[in-house]
Order: C-alpha cells, then sequence, then structure tokens
C-alpha cells in the first residue's frame, strides 16, 4: 500500500524555509537573460510522446528507459516531459515565432521528469533553468549563449565553475566519425552492455554517453569527434574560442563531450562544479541546427543551454552561499476582543494594500500566545489593541529588535508606518556606513 504521508521517491517537497532561496535563484536567471533579450516562454508540462521520439532520440537513454509515459483517456500516448528543448520547439513552430524576426530569444523556468536512480543532485522531479536561441547560425551566438551561461552562475554565487567545450560536428562530417566509431566498438562488441550493442547499428555516438564503467572505459580510448571535423564545422569551432577568448571566458576543450541528446550539432558545452561530487555537471548545451526542421518547421538554427536548478542549489549549499533573507512579517497586530479583532482587520487590510506584510490573530488566542506567535514568525514590529486604543484612536507599536515605541494614529495608520520603516532603513543604512 503507498505510503500517503510520504513523497515519492525522487521528489522532494519545497518547504516555506527554503522557498525564497528558489524565488532568488530563479528571479536572478530570468534577470540575467532579460539582459542578453531572452523572454520568458512556458509551455506544457506533458507533450505527445511522439515530440520526444523525434526530437530527443530513440537511442538515448532519456527516450528507451527514463520517460513518464502514458495513454491518456483518449487512447493518445502522453509523456511528462523530461527536458523542455522538444516543447519549446514545438511552440515555436506551431506559433510561427521563427517565421518573424529572427533571431527569436526565449527562456524557462519549469519541471522535469525522469525515472532514474536518485542521487545527489540528481531527482525524477526535477526543475530546469534553460535558454533557446532560433535563427542565429553565427558562432557569435554560440559565444553569447556561453556567456550568458556563465553569467547567470555569477549572479546566483556558484563558485568553482569551469568551462569545458568541444564540436561535435555536422551531419556530414559525423558520417566518417560513426564509421570510425563502428569500427572501433565493433572491435569490442563482445565487451559492450546490452544496451550498447543495439546503439552500435543505430547512432554509435550513444556509447560514448554510457553509464556503464565497462563502456566508459571502452569510450575513454574511442576515436575523438573533432579529429573528423570537416573544414566548415572546424572554422565555426575555431571562430567561437576566438569570440570567447575576447570576452575573456576561460574555457578546456574536452574532445569526451558529446551531450546526452540526439539533437546536437556542432558546438556542445558543460559548465562543471566541483561542490557536488559525482554528478558535476550544472549546465549542458549546444547548437542543434537541425532541430526545428526534424520537428516540421522551417530550416532555422538554434542553440541553447539548460541547467538544473536542484543541482546548483546542492552546490549553493556546499559552498555556505548567502541568501537574501526571507521576507518577514513587518507588523503583527494583537487584538484583545471582537471589536479589536475588527480593527486589526482593517488596519491590515490597508497595511497590505500598501505593500507590508502585515498579520494579525486569525486563531482566537490570548494575548501572551499571540505575542509568542509574533516573535517565531520574527516579526519586526507588534502592537497590541484593545479597548483604550479603539477609545483614543491610537496604538503603539514595538520595534521586536530595538524595543523602542512609537505611537500611531489609526487615521494615518499605514501613512506613518511607512515613514518609521523609511527612517529605520535610513538608520542602518547609516549605521553601515559608520
Amino acid at each position: 500500500m503507498a505510503e500517503i504521508n510520504r513523497a515519492i521517491k525522487g521528489t522532494n517537497d519545497m518547504l516555506p524555509t527554503d522557498s525564497h532561496k528558489f524565488q532568488f535563484v530563479e528571479g536572478k536567471m530570468l534577470e540575467t537573460a532579460s539582459l542578453y533579450g531572452f523572454r520568458e516562454i512556458r509551455v506544457p508540462v506533458f507533450e505527445h510522446t511522439e515530440v520526444f521520439h523525434k526530437s530527443v532520440g530513440d537511442t538515448t537513454d532519456v527516450v528507451q528507459k527514463e520517460m513518464y509515459t502514458f495513454d491518456d483517456k483518449g487512447g493518445r500516448s502522453i509523456t511528462l516531459r523530461p527536458e523542455l528543448t522538444a516543447g519549446v520547439v514545438r511552440s515555436v513552430i506551431e506559433h510561427g515565432l521563427v517565421n518573424g524576426a529572427l533571431p527569436v530569444k526565449v527562456c524557462y523556468v519549469g519541471g522535469c521528469y525522469r525515472y532514474e536512480k536518485p542521487q545527489a543532485g540528481r531527482l525524477r522531479e526535477f526543475h530546469q533553468f534553460g535558454v533557446e536561441c532560433f535563427g542565429a547560425a553565427s558562432p557569435a551566438a554560440d559565444a553569447e549563449v556561453i556567456a550568458l551561461g556563465l553569467q547567470v552562475l555569477d549572479s546566483i554565487g556558484i563558485q568553482n565553475i569551469s568551462l569545458e567545450i568541444n564540436s561535435i560536428g555536422c551531419p556530414e562530417c559525423r558520417k566518417n566519425y560513426h564509421k570510425a566509431l563502428t569500427e572501433y566498438f565493433n572491435s569490442h562488441i563482445d565487451t559492450l552492455c546490452e544496451t550498447c550493442r543495439d546503439r552500435l547499428s543505430r547512432n554509435p555516438m550513444r556509447i560514448l554517453d554510457c553509464k556503464s564503467p565497462v563502456c566508459s572505459a571502452l569510450a575513454a580510448d574511442a576515436p575523438k569527434v573533432i579529429d573528423y571535423l570537416c573544414d566548415e564545422c572546424q572554422e565555426h569551432f575555431d571562430k567561437v574560442k576566438a569570440h570567447l577568448d575576447a570576452a575573456d571566458i576561460k574555457y578546456t576543450v574536452n574532445p569526451q563531450i558529446v551531450r546526452g541528446l540526439d539533437y546536437y550539432t556542432k558546438t556542445v558545452f558543460e559548465f562543471v562544479s566541483g561542490d557536488i561530487g559525482a554528478q558535476s555537471t550544472v549546465c549542458g548545451g549546444g547548437r542543434y541546427d537541425g532541430l526545428v526542421k526534424q520537428m516540421g518547421g522551417p530550416a532555422v538554427p538554434a542553440l541553447g543551454f539548460a541547467m538544473g536548478i536542484e543541482r546548483l542549489m546542492l552546490a549553493l549549499a556546499n559552498q555556505n552561499a548567502d541568501f537574501p533573507e526571507a521576507k518577514r512579517c513587518d507588523l503583527y497586530i494583537a487584538p484583545m476582543g471582537e471589536t479589536a479583532a475588527i480593527k486589526a482587520t482593517a488596519l491590515c487590510t490597508a497595511l497590505r494594500r500598501d505593500g507590508f506584510e502585515a498579520q494579525c490573530d486569525v486563531c482566537g488566542r490570548g494575548l501572551k500566545a499571540q505575542m509568542k506567535y509574533a516573535d517565531k514568525i520574527g516579526a519586526l514590529y507588534s502592537t497590541v489593541i484593545g479597548d483604550n486604543e479603539i477609545a483614543d484612536g491610537k496604538c503603539v507599536i514595538k520595534n521586536m529588535k530595538t524595543g523602542e515605541t512609537t505611537e500611531l494614529c489609526f487615521d494615518e495608520f499605514s501613512k506613518q508606518f511607512m515613514q518609521i520603516k523609511l527612517d529605520s532603513a535610513l538608520s542602518e543604512l547609516e549605521e553601515s556606513f559608520c
């Protein structure tokens, strides 16, 4: 019997004590992307299964082993998205975005689903931030997307990051490479895992991404795709490196990088962290010039990246990163009696309309319990309202940190409280300069 009081294996709850950290990270990501002209797009959490078969690739682990696929009540095969690029491509084709002004630059934050062994930084439900750029074939676009990835990581405070790049060429120059790979792995066919034996005839490059220790060891000595690039792909890669050099972005050429999905062409890259153990890649991306056409759209070049937010949060935790403090209650109003409770509701409503977080008792508790609650939630100010305060038309608010008190009139309550907050902020600013 399912344990209904426990989250499903491979999923996590985001609690209120941590949500502000995710909001900060996601906000920084979208804000940084906007500096490069990328605008947010949101696509459904599930798509027709064929969307992923046509894009991600039938020979990938994602399609073969990891997708959550089911038939809906209409008998259609539906899959929870294992990544977002395929859905974004489907969307820009459906809505004709690639038929307008190019490049089209979009970014996203969303949940993804893969059935795999849960471990540090890898969950069955996880979240990605990513960008996609459609209509730009220039090496400058590759460098720009890489620069954006680096700036995003910098903006959220990720340290100890290195950039690794490679080129896996175009379909034409990969023909010779596939031939060389096939010959190499055929000589070791008895050693390959069962999955990779099947891949050998369909897409030998997928063997390079196999997680099996035996296949990984064989892949380390396999021919390198970078040695088989055609002149055009080599020139493109050289220009990407020139743009990165001009932007003073440090990188290492890693011939082992092929990425895990079939749609990549030419430039591929990864940002690697030294702070999250074996699953060290926190951002991966590259170019996929044939994907839009492959999915039924026009022949439009494209590229992008995705980064796992949970992995980034793990890296930040391991680095003891500082996050902005969570929003706290500006004022807690403790009423005594029914008439005071109605007045507290009115005052809280006025404060909230002016942008303050205000709370009052909604549990019918006594004064001592209310003040204990105000302390637990970290209220910055508190006040008590009873019959005397209502008769006088004013109350005294208390700074919970300093103990300082100030009298406020109900008629201009929100305005006067705003001035107190402003004076407090200016005082803290002056102290920081002293």
